[in-house]
């Protein structure tokens, strides 16, 4: 017999999956411990766990899924090869419908964009900012740059200058980070750059002293000096999308919590598989967290509770909550379907977003 999680390592289905199946009545525990409620499978049983491993990554109804494993072990097979032909028929059915519509949107993009009218930027701005700060900010928000080649406009830190405050902003889409800082000496219109990554870096390393630092934006190129040192570079060559769309939530419920400590329940807690790998990193794990009604969160295992729970990426949140480099933040939860805050406590400028992870059932 085999324990549920032994099951789940051999299936590939996870804890709660099973759980889910078991209740569905697609795939019932050989036995049921009657005091504990522990679930216990039988051998025979991993072979059709992992069929249904397979089919659940195809994407197959769950209507589907019961008859197939019904009649996997029959002698006619005739119903299992028409369940799974109809299956692919619609995966086809639907790529060509979502063909047909990045066409459409293609065809509007190379509406707007007109090469001929391009211009090179001419943005200038020439700044003051007290090098701590922005030491600061640039920790708050680096490891949100996107490392994907295919999207290289977020290969880089956004540099928003706006009257007195520079705002640093960063996304991999999965999760946006935003800081902000006061400015002196810029007194012109908004200027915005993106400065590529390894720039931003050698940035970071001459900010080791307490004084202000310049900064210089001048068409394609920033300049940081930070006394007799210089780091300079061309800016990214795309735009930074508008990440104020991004930013404005509806409140939600806001729960403080005391970091290290729950930096120690997110690591040794339950973590599931999300469904929709689109990272392509197999081995991501995401942690479930419960908001009680008085307001305290816990990493729970299936979210089987009466408070909410949402998914997110256990180390992109880990991540957030050493660059919000306080000991204690404020998570802040909306609906399970929208992005988790994470805020600082004494500084609302700095803050990060965590899109949510749909979850295999």
């Amino acid at each position: 017999m085999r324990s549920i999680g032994e099951m789940a390592r051999d299936s590939g289905l996870g804890v709660s999956a099973l759980r889910f199946y078991d209740r569905a009545g697609v795939l019932v525990p050989a036995w049921v411990d009657p005091v504990s409620g522990y679930r216990w499978y039988a051998p025979e049983q991993l072979d059709e766990a992992r069929l249904l491993a397979r089919l659940r990554r195809a994407g197959m109804p769950l209507a589907d899924i019961r008859l197939i494993l019904a009649g996997w072990s029959g002698a006619d097979t005739d119903l299992v090869r028409g369940l799974l032909q109809a299956h692919l028929r619609r995966l086809e059915r639907g790529l060509a419908d979502a063909r047909t519509e990045f066409s459409a949107l293609r065809s509007l993009l190379d509406q707007r964009e007109n090469p001929m009218t391009t211009t090179p930027r001419t943005a200038a701005a020439r700044l003051s900012v007290p090098a701590p700060d922005l030491a600061a900010a640039l920790d708050a928000v680096r490891y949100a740059v996107s490392s994907d080649p295919g999207l290289p406009m977020l290969g880089g830190v956004l540099f928003d200058v706006e009257g007195d405050t520079l705002r640093l902003v960063a996304t991999d889409r999965y999760r946006l980070a935003v800081a902000g800082i006061g400015t002196e000496g810029h007194g012109g219109p908004r200027v915005q750059v993106t400065v590529p990554a390894a720039l931003a870096d050698a940035m970071r390393a001459l900010l080791d002293g307490d004084g202000p630092v310049g900064l210089a934006v001048e068409g394609e190129r920033v300049t940081l000096e930070a006394g007799d040192r210089q780091a300079a570079g061309q800016c990214l060559a795309h735009d930074f999308p508008d990440y104020r769309r991004l930013v404005h939530l509806p409140s939600g419920r806001r729960a403080l919590v005391d970091a290290a400590a729950f930096r120690r329940e997110l690591e040794s807690g339950p973590v599931r598989l999300g469904a929709g790998r689109e990272r392509g990193d197999a081995s991501a794990e995401v942690s479930v967290l419960e908001v009680a009604d008085d307001g305290t969160v816990s990493v729970c295992e299936d979210g089987d509770g009466d408070g909410s729970v949402v998914a997110v990426d256990r180390g992109f949140l880990l991540e957030a909550i050493a660059a919000a480099g306080r000991d204690r933040v404020v998570l802040e939860f909306g609906a399970p379907t929208a992005p988790v805050a994470i805020r600082r406590t004494d500084d609302e400028t700095a803050f990060a977003l965590l899109m949510p992870v749909r979850l295999d059932d």
